[in-house]
């Protein structure tokens, strides 16, 4: 697979719903209740239930995986977490949107992709980054 700096991956748009964030607690064993109880989201300053940053990363991750075709090849893969993904308690869920570019092609057979994801139209993950072998 031959690519350039700036050439784009296909993107990703997932919505993530509150029935996601239970399956997700449980695989993750992350039952913070920020994640799931909209009166302790909201005692504590958050707007209503977010979802878990690791989910948001792992979106993330699973569409430069996609692009790839190999997960294996996935050497690295690192973020910030920069802002929430509020999470309505409806059937729709919040809409996270990612995007990816190759931001640079290494001598070692390794490229780096950026990784943008956005919720409401801001960046929910800062310096999203995956270094992959192609």
């Amino acid at each position: 697979m031959a690519v350039r700096v700036g050439d784009e991956l296909p993107g990703l748009s997932v919505r993530v719903t509150r029935a996601q964030l239970v399956r997700y607690a449980g695989a993750s064993l992350d039952f913070n209740p920020i994640h799931w109880n909209e009166r302790f989201a909201k005692s504590v300053g958050l707007p209503d239930v977010i979802a878990h940053g690791m989910l948001t990363m792992a979106l993330g991750g699973r569409m430069v995986s996609d692009w790839l075709g190999d997960p294996g090849r996935v050497v690295s893969y690192g973020v910030r977490f920069t802002r929430p993904v509020v999470v309505p308690d409806d059937d729709e869920g919040a809409l996270v949107e990612f995007t990816g570019k190759i931001g640079e092609v290494r001598d070692d057979g390794t490229v780096r992709v950026d990784v943008t994801a956005k919720f409401d139209g801001k960046t929910v993950l800062g310096k999203a980054q995956a270094v992959v072998r192609l």
